[in-house]
C-alpha cells in the first residue's frame, strides 16, 4: 500500500493505493480515506493512468458531496493535555518528527507519542486517537481477560478461546464462531457495570448466536438490569471515544 493525497476546497484527503491480486480496479470513498485498488498484473504505465483517473473521479465526488464524505470528527489533542480514560488520568507528551510512522507508549502517568510530522493535521489527530486507544487497551487487556473469564465461569461456562480489545467504532463488541470475544476500546470510558453488560452480551452469543428471545433470557439471567446499561450506552455512547 502507498499513500497520496488529493486536495479539495483546501482540505486534504488521504488516498490509499493498493496494488494487489484482483481481477479489476475499484475506487471507494470512506470516512478516513479514498481507497484505490488495482490488479498487480496491470502494466506499470496503465497503473499510473488508472490512479490518475480514479483520483480525478474521487475529487469530483468530493466536490459534489462534501458533507456526505466529510471525515469523521476526531478529538484534538495537544502536548501537555490531561486525558481521563475510565478512572485513570494521563498527561500527553506529543513530539512531531519527520518519519513514516507514529508510535506511543505509557510511561508512569504519561503517554508519550511520536507523530509523523508530514501528515495533514486531521491524519495526525487520527494517529493520536488510534495510538491512545491501542496503548491504553494493551495495559488494560489483562483486566478485561479476567473480567470475561470470571463472568463466563459464573454465568455460562462455555469455551472462550481469546479475548481482545479492538479499536472499533461500529459496535460495542462481537463474538466469533471460534469463541473469540472482541470488546471495543470505547468501553474504556464506560462504567465497569456497562463493560460487564457488553461482556455478558457477547458471552451469551456463545450459546445463542441470534438476538432471539432465548438470547435475551440468557442476558437477563446473568444481569437482570441489563436494560439500564443499554440505556446508558444509548445516552452516553457518543462521548465514549478517543
Amino acid at each position: 500500500m502507498r499513500m497520496e493525497y488529493v486536495e479539495v476546497n483546501e482540505r486534504k484527503y488521504l488516498v490509499k493505493i493498493f496494488i494487489e491480486q484482483r481481477d479489476n480496479s475499484t475506487t471507494s470513498i470512506g470516512k478516513t480515506s479514498v481507497n484505490i485498488r488495482i490488479p498487480y498484473t496491470m502494466p506499470r504505465e496503465e497503473i499510473f493512468k488508472q490512479i490518475l483517473k480514479m483520483k480525478a473521479w474521487a475529487k469530483q465526488k468530493l466536490l459534489e458531496h462534501p458533507a456526505r464524505f466529510a471525515p469523521e470528527n476526531t478529538k484534538k489533542y495537544s502536548d501537555g493535555d490531561e486525558v481521563s480514560i475510565g478512572n485513570e488520568k494521563y498527561t500527553l507528551k506529543i513530539e512531531y518528527r519527520e518519519k513514516e510512522s507514529s508510535c506511543a507508549r505509557i510511561v508512569g502517568t504519561s503517554i508519550q507519542l511520536v507523530i509523523a510530522s508530514k501528515l495533514p493535521e486531521e491524519a495526525q489527530n487520527r494517529h493520536i486517537s488510534t495510538l491512545l486507544s491501542r496503548c491504553v487497551a494493551r495495559k488494560r487487556l489483562p483486566e478485561l481477560q479476567k473480567r470475561v473469564m470470571d463472568l463466563n465461569a459464573k454465568h455460562f461456562n462455555k469455551e472462550v478461546r481469546r479475548v481482545f480489545f479492538k479499536h472499533n467504532k461500529s459496535n460495542w463488541g462481537s463474538c466469533s464462531s471460534a469463541g473469540n470475544i472482541n470488546i471495543s476500546t470505547r468501553l474504556l470510558f464506560a462504567p465497569d457495570e456497562v463493560l460487564d453488560y457488553v461482556c455478558i452480551h457477547e458471552l451469551a452469543h456463545l450459546i445463542e448466536p441470534n438476538h432471539s428471545e432465548r438470547f435475551w433470557n440468557l442476558v437477563e439471567g446473568a444481569m437482570p438490569d441489563y436494560k439500564e446499561k443499554e440505556q446508558w450506552l444509548k445516552k452516553n455512547g457518543g462521548i465514549c471515544r478517543f
